[in-house]
């Protein structure tokens, strides 16, 4: 038994069984994923998958209670490696960050310029996607800290904890009708056109759920998972658009600067009276081993997220740490979730 053989029967599932696939992500040969499996199956005495010719088809019983012990002696592999890692390079290293465009865009600069000005060794490695990736890309160890609204408490292997709230607002042009409006009914909201998130991100769950609430059907032009996209939708005039608040930062400003705004900018109505507060989640995989820097930028991230609250979150104390009160304070260097 070797632990190329066990990250084969990890991807294979990962994969939903495909061999093909399986062989391409971990760069190597499809016959030579099948002998290796096949071999660790002969050692065990025990069929891991059924097969119908040379597909795999389903795990079986046995497979499905080996592969917990699999996916636990590679967490601890991982970990041993970032242990070493750390104490053989403390300031040097990869952060990699699972989010949603609406984090990167808007949300993160900040804490990762910052997190570079104090660690100017570290390579920041983004990927974005919704929300279900994200949970995706933390579950498989291809991010180390994940950021989303969406989908990510729902997962019983993170460690989730609230970073900040946030709120919808209209976005319409200047010399829209609505943008003098303080506070906005759903009613004037569906007698509009809307450029509307896709129903997967950025709370829009919370808008289906207000209409539906009132009885209304709003007329959606367009779905997008990106903010800058509604914005250039409203811009053309395929509709008024809903956007989280952080997405209208930039105009907030570029218009407070500006002595006379163009007709065409776009403006901000909020909205929170009538959609309500969200909240995004910062979210670890439960197990894995945190390297200082992690945790570190995980402070970046908000207030709410300072060292006896990680500390406490980490060993899984989440009644103490989910209401954010000072308990004593313990340093936020390692952690293990």
């Amino acid at each position: 038994m070797n632990l190329q053989q066990l990250r084969f029967v990890q991807e294979a599932v990962r994969r939903n069984l495909n061999l093909t696939e399986t062989a391409r992500a971990l760069h190597t040969s499809q016959p030579g994923v099948s002998k290796a499996i096949r071999e660790l199956e002969q050692e065990l005495g025990v069929d891991l998958f059924v097969r119908h010719g040379k597909r795999l088809t389903r795990i079986t019983e046995p497979g499905q209670a080996m592969l917990a012990s699999v996916e636990s002696i590679l967490r601890e592999v991982g970990n041993l490696k970032r242990i070493g890692d750390e104490y053989a390079g403390r300031e040097a290293g990869t952060l990699s960050i699972a989010t949603t465009h609406t984090q990167a865009r808007y949300f993160l600069p900040g804490p990762v310029t910052e997190l570079r000005r104090r660690y100017p060794q570290v390579q920041v490695v983004l990927h974005q996607g919704v929300p279900e990736q994200v949970a995706k890309m933390l579950l498989t160890e291809v991010a180390d800290i994940g950021l989303a609204t969406e989908a990510l408490a729902a997962h019983d292997d993170l460690v989730t904890l609230p970073c900040y709230e946030w709120e919808h607002v209209l976005v319409v042009p200047r010399a829209h009708p609505l943008a003098a409006e303080k506070r906005p009914t759903l009613e004037q909201l569906a007698a509009q056109t809307l450029v509307l998130y896709h129903p997967t991100v950025t709370g829009r769950t919370r808008i289906d759920q207000a209409f539906a609430r009132a009885r209304l059907s709003p007329r959606v032009a367009l779905e997008a998972i990106d903010s800058d996209v509604i914005k250039t939708y409203v811009r053309l005039g395929l509709g008024v658009g809903i956007v989280a608040a952080q997405a209208m930062q930039e105009e907030a400003r570029a218009n407070a600067a500006a002595a006379a705004p163009a007709d065409d900018d776009l403006v901000s109505v909020p909205l929170g009276h009538l959609f309500g507060a969200n909240v995004t989640r910062v979210a670890f995989k439960r197990g894995v081993y945190l390297r200082h820097f992690v945790l570190a930028f995980a402070e970046l991230l908000s207030p709410r997220l300072n060292a006896a609250l990680l500390a406490r979150a980490l060993k899984g104390d989440f009644a103490a740490a989910g209401d954010g009160s000072g308990a004593a304070a313990e340093p936020a260097s390692d952690y293990q979730l």
